[in-house]
């Protein structure tokens, strides 16, 4: 069984259909890449798996438990968070009070010092006002703030969206030691070089409709597919 899984899901903004019976799988500790162009129902897919956005038919199990009935903060409860787009931090709080107003709630939060051996740049910084970070560093304080909930599923909207080569590179590699350590991730992201490097399986999306479901080696052998649906 595997530990997300998402079966036909239907998603709807007002009277647009956005997603068309999509489905997923992920198993525990894997890494699986959604890809797809602008507006192809990506951020749509993990909002729905978080509950953000309520399906309209379909269904979502965690561990064989349905959770698409389930308000955000349950799924959260369930070991499920979601690392949005726009990264959400507080800028008035430090580094410290943004993650320790997250482990707030958590059942078992990691220490902060899991933390600061994951992100030693945090660890430097976590006296700094989150306003004051750089692009690359509120992206690993808003991963930071999911992991010391304990996150048993992350998904990642865009983490590397207009950060430097160098700085995801270096999220490229910390998001691998997070998949060896057993934490499953989901990330959608339009860095096609970083995201494949980083996943062991991918999914493509196109106007709502999955299009491509397979390894990473199976998409790079299919060249139709990365120039129609990925422009690459």
């Amino acid at each position: 069984m595997s530990l997300l899984e998402v079966d036909r899901i239907n998603s709807y903004y007002g009277d647009s259909h956005v997603l068309f019976d999509v489905s997923l799988t992920v198993a525990e500790g894997e890494v699986v890449a959604l890809l797809g162009r602008n507006g192809a129902g990506k951020t749509t897919t993990l909002k729905t798996i978080m509950g953000v956005l309520r399906a309209g038919s379909g269904s979502i199990r965690v561990a064989g438990r349905p959770i698409e009935a389930l308000k955000p903060f349950e799924i959260a409860r369930l070991g499920v968070q979601l690392v949005p787009e726009e990264r959400r931090i507080f800028g008035s709080l430090t580094v410290a009070e943004n993650l320790e107003l997250a482990a707030i709630t958590a059942e078992k939060p990691l220490s902060f010092e899991r933390i600061y051996a994951t992100f030693p740049r945090l660890g430097e910084r976590r006296g700094s006002r989150g306003r004051n970070l750089s692009g690359g560093e509120q992206q690993m304080l808003a991963i930071a703030r999911a992991l010391i909930r304990d996150a048993r599923i992350i998904l990642l909207d865009e983490p590397f969206e207009g950060l430097a080569p160098l700085v995801v590179r270096d999220l490229v590699a910390v998001a691998g030691e997070l998949a060896a350590q057993g934490r499953t991730i989901v990330i959608v992201e339009q860095n096609v070089v970083a995201a494949l490097d980083l996943a062991r399986r991918v999914y493509v999306l196109n106007n709502g409709h999955m299009v491509f479901e397979g390894t990473t080696k199976a998409l790079l052998a299919e060249p139709a597919v990365m120039k129609n649906h990925l422009g690459v």
